[in-house]
């Protein structure tokens, strides 16, 4: 490489000239044994000889390819090359002795040929293998690096790598952490030739080859304007290989500034959401900032994973007033430092401690603050827990959103933002139905129409890196030499950023005309089993291995698969191509309020059969796990005879 040292800038040089030594020294020796049997030429025949194979034996050389090779990525097809090379030389150096002496040295030429091509791949390997040891010896410990990649990222990358390395000012330590030995790409053209003085090898279908002929200690992925389904087939190969693998961002994720001069200032670690197979969905900031810009904000729930990124996110386009409610005073307290420090006094900031249960409460928050854009995050979103509890997840949800959705309706907010999952379609469990139910509340006051408040309500999938999300546990276990723990082989789920998850509420906000249910096109879902097997390689262990993956049976309320619309619901599209309006059931407005009135005084009483009973009656598509997950398998089934046959 042309990083190491000067010697390897004339290694055409060296090798010409060891194979000029090879000729003559063979020519001798094959020569010399001849000699024992009188079939040995004279003197002055043999300079003849050894000069004309010489040449044409460079010649040959020459014409097979084999100094186009660089030396530390000599396989085996190079060495074909050498042997083609000596056979065109000794061919033709034969014929040219013949047209000038009128003779031939059959035995001469063949074991001359033998000796010479034994002599030039030795020489080959032996020189391969010293010059690996003493690259490796004053390298900057850099780890060797396979690059994914030969675009223009990989070109900027090595550049960065060279110069940083060459600068005797530089001391770059994640310039210096890489080691660049070589470079896939599925481009075909490519294969053979080199970028900045680094050769590409191979396809990414031999990824896991080189990795190992090559000895790779970690592999970097170059290729950020890379299609979806391309860059999961890519990663899920690179995971495969035990080997850590580091991505560098989406082009439009490339931030250049006084901190980030670079590319390879940006280069991160591979996250778990870069194998969801999809993009990180876009949205139009634009709107969202003139919908935020000087209003005054409230978001209940401000604490949890979702709560603290609206948060996050509002502080950035300039809200008149960011009011935090949360009934956890720890959450509550760790964004309110975090924003201060961030912010100082140019953000208004309120942070209060309540509980959305308590309707005096809240009304007191709403007539202090008056609130234009209500965000309601605050939920009970644990299924097993709520499973076990059923009259906290009415009391906390329903009651919680009916109470703040009414007074945002009473205090003439501008718009009201109910944050949902998509547990609440078909529920086959109590929080899913009480998220539902939550749904149905939104509806029914943005069927009344009265006051200007609109209501809107966004549904999403599981939210990656949110508490009580598999993937904190998961790190947990493999990091403590558990095993990891899946309720089911067959479980499948929708998983989004919470960023995305974020953007998708803001924007929704943003848009909204009222009575909206916005739906987000998450792309395929994931089986949870494959995000395990995934995150277990990207610790470097082998899944079932290294790490045993135990199936512990579905939980309580949980199903086999989770959807995002209902039966009933279809869908319209909005000006992001990602994001659908799905349409909302109409709401019996005679009958609502009575179930919804009872469902509450059950709750209220703490009688769990009733409550539950009465949580079947408000929510007609809740139904029973078993029911749904022996029906989902069934279908399952059916497919995939249909599709053996």
């Amino acid at each position: 490489m042309k990083n190491l040292l000067g010697i390897f800038k004339i290694r055409k040089v060296i090798l010409a000239g060891a194979d000029l030594f090879f000729v003559g020294v063979s020519a001798l020796i094959a020569n010399f044994l001849l000699s024992f049997r009188s079939h040995g030429v004279d003197e002055s025949t043999l300079v003849i000889l050894i000069a004309v194979s010489s040449m044409c034996c460079i010649g040959g050389l020459i014409i097979a390819g084999a100094y186009s090779k660089l030396w530390r990525y000599f396989n085996r097809k190079d060495y074909l090359s050498c042997v083609y090379g000596v056979i065109i030389g000794i061919a033709a150096s034969s014929a040219i002795v013949y047209i000038i002496d009128n003779s031939l040295y059959p035995a001469f030429s063949v074991l001359h040929m033998i000796i010479l091509i034994c002599s030039v791949c030795l020489f080959r390997y032996l020189f391969k293998t010293t010059m690996i040891t003493i690259s490796e010896s004053v390298s900057l410990n850099g780890k060797r690096t396979m690059v994914i990649g030969g675009g223009q990222a990989c070109k900027t990358i090595l550049k960065e790598i060279y110069n940083a390395k060459h600068s005797p000012y530089s001391d770059d330590k994640q310039v210096t952490a890489f080691d660049p030995v070589c470079i896939i790409d599925d481009d075909s053209d490519k294969i053979g030739s080199e970028i900045e003085g680094v050769e590409v090898i191979g396809t990414t279908a031999e990824i896991g080859k080189f990795v190992k002929e090559k000895r790779i200690e970690q592999i970097l992925f170059a290729i950020p304007s890379c299609l979806e389904d391309e860059r999961k087939r890519i990663l899920d190969i690179c995971t495969e290989t035990d080997v850590p693998v580091k991505v560098v961002p989406f082009i439009g994720n490339l931030v250049f500034d006084d901190e980030n001069k670079t590319i390879i200032n940006q280069i991160r670690d591979i996250k778990v959401e870069d194998l969801l197979g999809r993009d990180p969905i876009r949205f139009d900031n634009t709107e969202i900032r003139s919908f935020i810009s000087g209003k005054v904000c409230m978001v209940t729930g401000g604490g949890g994973s979702i709560g603290s990124e609206l948060v996050r996110q509002i502080a950035k386009y300039d809200p008149s007033r960011i009011i935090i409610v949360d009934i956890y005073e720890n959450n509550a307290y760790d964004i309110e430092q975090e924003l201060r420090m961030e912010y100082g006094d140019e953000l208004s900031l309120v942070t209060l401690i309540a509980s959305v249960r308590d309707y005096f409460r809240m009304n007191q928050i709403f007539d202090t603050y008056k609130p234009d854009v209500v965000f309601h995050a605050a939920a009970h979103k644990h299924v097993p827990l709520m499973e076990s509890s059923p009259m906290e997840a009415i009391k906390n949800n329903i009651i919680g959103t009916f109470n703040v959705a009414s007074l945002a309706q009473f205090h003439n907010a501008e718009k009201f933002v109910m944050i949902s999952t998509d547990k609440a379609v078909n529920p086959t469990n109590v929080m899913g139905a009480s998220k539902r139910c939550c749904e149905m509340i939104v509806q029914y006051l943005a069927q009344q129409n009265e006051g200007r408040t609109e209501f809107v309500t966004t549904r999403f999938g599981n939210v990656l890196g949110s508490n009580g999300s598999v993937i904190p546990l998961f790190k947990r276990q493999i990091e403590q030499g558990k095993p990891v723990t899946v309720t089911h082989p067959d479980i499948i789920r929708y998983f989004m950023t919470i960023p995305e998850a974020v953007n998708l509420v803001m924007e929704a906000a943003a848009i909204a005309n009222g009575g909206e249910i916005f739906v987000l096109d998450m792309g395929e879902p994931v089986k949870i089993v494959t995000l395990a097997e995934n995150l277990i390689r990207m610790y470097g262990k082998e899944p079932y291995k290294d790490v045993e993956i135990k199936f512990t049976g579905l939980r309580p309320g949980e199903k086999i698969k989770e959807e995002l619309l209902m039966n009933e619901e279809g869908l319209q599209k909005t000006s992001n191509k990602l994001i659908f309006i799905g349409k909302q059931i109409e709401i019996d407005e005679a009958t609502f309020p009575m179930r919804l009135d009872a469902l509450r005084n059950a709750a209220l009483k703490n009688d769990e059969e009733l409550a539950v009973f009465a949580l079947h009656s408000m929510v007609p598509t809740f139904t029973t796990p078993d029911e749904f997950n022996s029906k989902e398998l069934k279908n399952e089934k059916l497919e995939s005879v249909v599709e053996s046959a």
